[in-house]
């Protein structure tokens, strides 16, 4: 089985629990996600099953999109609700403030992994630190907020939507909001709505997934592999460069500018993603069954 499958995480399932309850469901070993979502999470988590795993290395950089509730007037250790309350503040700014600081958290901005994270230092993952009551120094890290935007709220709760770029905390950014406002906030919702191509329109639910299993048709759900890279252009080989395609040889395509393909046989097959340089395609990735 190969293919693609676009969940609908579960709250308070990590990404790691989807896996391992689809390698169960599906009786596959080879299952990867790409883009982590926190257990409060929910939305878009792009799985990869069989040999699309080769897959996840071009989709992690892929820009993210979210729908993130923020409660203002509380700063947790873990910068959303589901943490231990460090502050509390009786006055939070109104709705007028908040539309007005989002601008100075949009672009390029710098942001400090949160200690309740996946983040390694020393080899160790920074929340299984922060659990024992240590916190480290943490280096900043840039990222970009391409859009922040208040879509609805009124009181102590908001709802804002953003699209970001790879590791971006949106919790960390609820917090640093909070900070800018002097009312502290912290993130109380989070649904993740797009992954790069892959939308929550795409996605489906583990119960889908079971069902479809019983019905001994999961495959029906499955997205194909070269849906990723659609957008790049596809070329046909046949013969002796189909050959030469499946042994990892580059060989020569005259006559298309130099770039990524998308590279198939007669018959349809992906066969892999490659580069044109100066005529000549070079693998950068297989994915025919060996």
């Amino acid at each position: 089985m190969t293919g693609i499958l676009i969940v609908d995480k579960p709250r308070d399932w990590t990404s790691s629990d989807v896996v391992c309850k689809l390698r169960g469901m599906l009786h596959e070993r080879r299952v990867g996600h790409s883009g982590t979502l926190d257990p409060m999470a929910t939305g878009v988590l792009p799985v990869f099953i069989g040999r699309a795993t080769r897959a996840v290395e071009f989709c992690e950089s892929d820009e993210k999109e979210y729908i993130a509730g923020i409660r203002l007037g509380i700063e947790t250790d873990t910068q959303d609700t589901t943490g231990t309350v460090l502050h509390t503040w009786d006055c939070t700014a109104d709705e007028t403030a908040l539309r007005a600081v989002l601008p100075e958290f949009t672009g390029r901005i710098s942001q400090l992994p949160p200690m309740y994270s996946a983040v390694k230092v020393g080899g160790k993952k920074l929340y299984e630190l922060a659990r024992r009551g240590v916190e480290l120094e943490r280096t900043p890290r840039q990222v970009t907020i391409r859009v922040l935007e208040l879509l609805s709220g009124g009181g102590d709760t908001y709802t804002l939507r953003v699209v970001c770029s790879k590791g971006t905390y949106i919790r960390t950014l609820c917090h640093e909001i909070g900070r800018r406002l002097g009312c502290g906030a912290a993130m109380c919702a989070l649904r993740r709505v797009r992954a790069g191509s892959f939308s929550i329109g795409q996605a489906v639910t583990l119960e889908e997934v079971s069902a479809a299993v019983r019905q001994g048709c999961p495959e029906k759900l499955l997205m194909p592999v070269d849906s990723v890279f659609s957008r790049y252009p596809a070329v046909t080989v046949s013969g002796k460069k189909e050959k030469m395609c499946r042994n990892g040889a580059d060989f020569s395509l005259d006559g298309r500018p130099d770039g990524r393909y998308r590279v198939y046989n007669e018959n349809g097959l992906f066969l892999m993603v490659g580069r044109i340089d100066n005529g000549v395609m070079h693998t950068e990735k297989s994915f025919f069954e060996v």
